[in-house]
């Protein structure tokens, strides 16, 4: 069942839409918000709230990698797999990540600090390599400064 907040903020969000269905994504981001991921009940609900189809929103939802459909760790790292970011060395940092905290891509580490998961773009090419954690980005990025940054997110 959507939460009476979860209701009201995507009835918010819909007034700047001329249909209720259109804020389909900003409905998925408010439950996850609040959930931390998109579960098939929340799907359930989100379509029935907005009088669309289970399928359509799960289309939505599956479209979207921002969208997490499985649960995530507090802090999810995406780590920009983009042709700059390939040329500038992402392969040797994901490799020093996933050594580091000891999971792979689509992994959670054991205390549920860390998800990893690979985006395709950050927009940051300039600045490469790059990736975010949650939702700050982070460039030039070096093995030194992968220290710094996981354990600001402790």
């Amino acid at each position: 069942m959507l939460s009476e907040q979860e209701k009201q903020e995507i009835l918010e969000e819909s007034k700047a839409y001329p249909h209720l269905q259109a804020v389909c994504v900003d409905a998925l981001k408010i439950v996850q918000h609040h959930r931390g991921w998109v579960s098939d009940d929340s799907i359930q609900d989100i379509a029935g709230f907005l009088k669309m189809s289970v399928h359509e929103v799960d289309s939505v939802a599956t479209f979207y990698s921002r969208i997490y459909r499985q649960p995530v760790g507090r802090h999810v790292i995406l780590i920009c797999d983009g042709m700059s970011c390939m040329i500038m060395g992402y392969e040797n940092l994901y490799e020093y990540i996933s050594q580091k905290l000891g999971i792979r891509f689509g992994g959670t580490t054991t205390d549920g600090r860390f998800t990893l998961l690979p985006i395709s773009c950050l927009g940051d090419c300039h600045m490469a390599p790059s990736m975010m954690i949650n939702e700050e980005l982070f460039s030039l990025l070096t093995e030194e400064k992968i220290d710094e940054l996981l354990k600001r997110y402790q």
